[in-house]
């Protein structure tokens, strides 16, 4: 089975009285962590909420659906926004390494009310067959023709980008991004009397903990191994575009590496 080049950098072998000193330090800061976590969800649990007054309206398998529709008949919504442009023959790389969890944690996640969406400015034209070429069943909308993508900061014109000064992750300073799409994460909670109600949104950084595969590649002997890369996910590819492993489509024609070398901050995206 074919893999990727690994930087395979020299480590100390040591005694297991050694191993077990160092582990049991590592554990004491892990706890740390674990308690410094918990305490951030308390906080994040106390943020004000600010009610979404304006009226967006999405496309998707349903036909036409409001924001208060997404719910699905929950009082919690989660969008991932989904770096999918309009002009786009597909869906980011990276965004769709995110994608590839989605499906096994909806079902889970609306036994506890709260419903999951991935919103696009790409039609659903588009998206649909993508996402069935993905092997995935998890909602996806349609923000093509609204507002959504632009009040929630992960949609950006072309002079924007050209500027290289993008108001993205709660920052004015300049930030510079190939693409007129980034990607992010809002959750909404609709109360008793149907208003809706924004509470919190993510971005950047504050996406990793919804990667599974990061937080085993971070407990594997080598780590996520992506320091010779130009930015962390350039080895991320679609699912179906890696060549020769075992979850690969095998009933598509296996693709070089660098024919399928495409990411979200490529020049392909870009356009």
């Amino acid at each position: 089975m074919a893999t990727q080049t690994i930087t395979r950098p020299k480590h100390s072998v040591v005694s297991p009285e050694e191993w077990l000193a160092a582990r049991t330090e590592l554990l004491r800061k892990e706890k740390e962590l674990t308690r410094l976590r918990d305490e951030l969800s308390r906080q994040r649990l106390e943020l004000p909420w600010e009610e979404v007054k304006k009226e967006y309206v999405f496309n998707g398998p349903k036909g036409k659906q409001t924001l208060a529709q997404l719910f699905d008949g929950r009082d919690q919504l989660i969008v991932y926004h989904f770096m999918f442009g309009p002009e786009w023959a597909e869906g980011c790389p990276s965004c769709s390494f995110l994608g590839d969890h989605f499906d096994g944690v909806a079902v889970h996640l609306a036994n506890r009310g709260v419903t999951f969406t991935a919103v696009s400015r790409a039609p659903s034209e588009k998206i649909e067959p993508f996402k069935k070429r993905m092997g995935w069943r998890f909602n996806w909308a349609s923000s093509n023709g609204s507002d959504f993508n632009w009040d929630y900061h992960v949609s950006f014109t072309k002079e924007q980008v050209a500027s290289g000064k993008l108001a993205y992750n709660y920052s004015d300073k300049p930030f510079e991004f190939p693409s007129e799409e980034l990607p992010g994460l809002s959750a909404f909670y609709k109360d008793e009397e149907g208003k809706v109600l924004h509470t919190y949104s993510t971005y950047t950084r504050g996406l990793d903990i919804l990667l599974g595969a990061y937080n085993f590649l971070d407990m594997a002997p080598l780590g996520r191994n992506e320091a010779q890369f130009d930015w962390p996910m350039q080895w991320v590819k679609h699912r179906d575009k890696y060549p020769d492993q075992y979850f690969a489509d095998a009933a598509k024609p296996k693709e070089a590496v660098e024919q399928a070398n495409s990411s979200c901050c490529s020049d392909e995206q870009a356009s």
